[in-house]
């Protein structure tokens, strides 16, 4: 039988259905929407006279010559993916294409993104870069990204991971104008007397605050009327007298350079796992994000 690039682009489309068990998710990956594959799939059922997907509003799941069907291809299009990645040494650094789909925590996209892409793209103009942040724990490979962003002892054991900065220090700050009314608290404990901004967490816990000096080691339920998940909010809110942020030391450092926030427990601020990149494995790893990985341990934003 003679294969057309219509069979061939069917055949990647049924992958990533059987793969996710999930259109949507599936629609991600591929960069299409979830009607569309539907419809794809439809015509491809139409056009071989087998039916390859069981699909409900509930549940995608293979039928036997589907799951037939995906053991037979599945070895073949990981082999053509890696024949194509292997061009990559051929091409020149300059002319990398493609798309890189990242997942990543709010820090790492201002800390680590931020100062790299720029010169990323000069570097590599024809490399399209998707970040979605998101502070949740989630599986890369369902949320449709090529990798993800984390901080090291949160990354899935089963994930292939890059250390992509030293470790961070975290630190409590507040408005100068809070400190003088309110006061400075000396030890961890006495944050209980102060206004502090609690963090929720992607799992959607309660963080407690960790503090450490010499072999003593707290983490403390701050008391405080605000909880939020986002930084930038957190910085906002201490800078305007709103109560105490807990974050790393880099994203505050331009609101203490400026005066506009006050680091305070300095001898308590622990030091916490840096950012590491993570994803399924090397076979899946586009020619662009190890380009992007390499810069950013080349540029080393946040030291490594």
């Amino acid at each position: 039988m003679r294969i057309s690039r219509t069979d061939l682009a069917d055949l990647g489309t049924f992958l990533a259905i059987a793969r996710h068990l999930s259109f949507r998710r599936a629609g991600l990956e591929l960069g299409v929407s979830a009607s569309a594959l539907s419809h794809a799939l439809k015509q491809m059922e139409a056009r071989l006279g087998v039916r390859l997907v069981n699909r409900t509003s509930r549940s995608v799941t293979l039928t036997a010559a589907g799951a037939d069907l995906l053991a037979s291809l599945d070895q073949p299009f990981a082999a053509l993916g890696s024949a194509l990645d292997g061009l990559d040494r051929h091409r020149a650094p300059g002319d990398a294409v493609g798309r890189i789909r990242l997942n990543v925590l709010e820090h790492a996209s201002t800390l680590l993104l931020a100062p790299v892409l720029p010169e990323f793209g000069a570097r590599h103009p024809q490399v399209e870069v998707e970040v979605r942040v998101s502070n949740d724990l989630v599986d890369v490979v369902e949320a449709g990204a090529d990798a993800g962003i984390r901080y090291g002892g949160t990354v899935p054991q089963d994930m292939i991971a890059q250390r992509l900065s030293a470790d961070l220090r975290w630190v409590v700050v507040g408005a100068p104008a809070y400190l003088d009314r309110r006061g400075t608290p000396d030890h961890p404990r006495d944050l209980g007397e102060h206004r502090c901004l609690r963090i929720r967490l992607g799992d959607d816990s309660l963080y407690r605050w960790e503090f450490e000096r010499a072999s003593e080691t707290l983490a403390l339920d701050v008391p405080g009327a605000v909880t939020l998940d986002n930084t930038q909010l957190a910085l906002a809110l201490a800078a305007g007298g709103g109560g105490l942020a807990y974050l790393p030391e880099a994203c505050a450092a331009p609101f203490v350079t400026a005066g506009t926030l006050r680091i305070v427990l300095a001898e308590w601020a622990p030091m916490g796992p840096g950012f590491h990149v993570y994803y399924p494995g090397p076979r899946q790893l586009p020619a662009g994000l190890r380009l992007l990985i390499d810069l950013i341990r080349t540029l080393r934003p946040l030291g490594l």
